[in-house]
């Protein structure tokens, strides 16, 4: 395997680096991702190439989206990847998937995630579910609980529904801080997301399964009935099975659902609700 020299670069916390370096980690994410040679592939902030080599050992051809400059210009430059890489220097936040794959050619998306974007980055990965097979991500280990958290817990909340609206998650293996340079305060943990082709609850308007949950954890002590004041009758909520009395927390994803649902027949607008979020 051929390394890339990690001296000579600063991780820089505007892009929230901590680069990976411990080989049997590393030796357990590639196992756990299994690239096959024809797989449509991409990875998101390839940094030092800590994955990006031995996975590029596996596949024909391995897409990776880098913002920081000097890391793409690093891997251009690198004689071992640069027939196998190609390069999209830009911000993954901002980047069109849909660009890479097709529901007949999905990719397979794999990074080491920058703390600060992980959320939103994997929002905007959900929004374009449909042309991806499957993700692995390291991220911090509260998310991964978070993203995996069932109701009645105190992890479940809203990045808990939207993703297991959108896939499977499936926890795969923690990862202790000394593993990266520099060494993060946090414990991490790599997970893998697979999009359902066919989801076991559909709402008939995504934007309003985002403003449901966002109205019912904006103030998660609060019961249902309060968070929803305004925009959802006791009557309505009854009629899901939902106590009103019950905080958000309770709430399963199926009921969530019918609520988006709910409130996707009624002429609220979406200045209101955002704004009801918010206060």
């Amino acid at each position: 395997m051929h390394d890339l020299v990690t001296q000579g670069h600063t991780a820089r916390k505007r892009f929230g680096q901590n680069f990976l370096q411990d080989q049997n980690v590393i030796a357990g994410i590639v196992k756990a991702i299994n690239p096959s040679a024809d797989d449509n592939i991409v990875e998101i902030g390839p940094g030092l190439a800590a994955l990006t080599t031995p996975v590029s050992e596996k596949v024909n051809k391995l897409h990776v989206i880098e913002l920081d400059r000097d890391l793409a210009q690093r891997l251009r430059e690198n004689p071992f990847l640069a027939t196998k890489l190609e390069i999209h220097e830009t911000d993954a936040l901002k980047f069109d998937f849909s660009t890479l794959g097709s529901k007949e050619n999905p990719i397979r998306i794999f990074g080491n995630l920058p703390y600060n974007i992980s959320t939103p980055l994997m929002i905007h990965l959900f929004s374009q579910a449909n042309v991806i097979k499957d993700m692995h991500f390291m991220l911090q280990k509260e998310v991964v609980n978070r993203l995996a958290a069932a109701p009645d817990s105190k992890d479940y909340g809203r990045l808990s529904v939207i993703t297991q609206y959108y896939c499977r998650v499936i926890p795969i293996m923690e990862v202790k801080p000394h593993a990266f340079r520099p060494a993060p305060k946090v414990t991490s943990a790599v997970v893998r997301l697979v999009p359902y082709t066919q989801k076991p609850y559909e709402v008939k308007n995504i934007r309003k399964l985002e403003q449901v949950i966002a109205l019912a954890f904006n103030q998660r002590r609060k019961t249902i009935h309060n968070s929803l004041r305004g925009f959802i009758t006791d009557e309505e909520l009854t009629a899901t099975g939902i106590d009103p009395q019950t905080r958000a927390e309770n709430i399963s994803i199926r009921q969530y659902c019918m609520l988006a649902d709910i409130l996707n027949e009624k002429s609220i607008s979406d200045e209101l609700l955002t704004a009801s979020t918010q206060s």
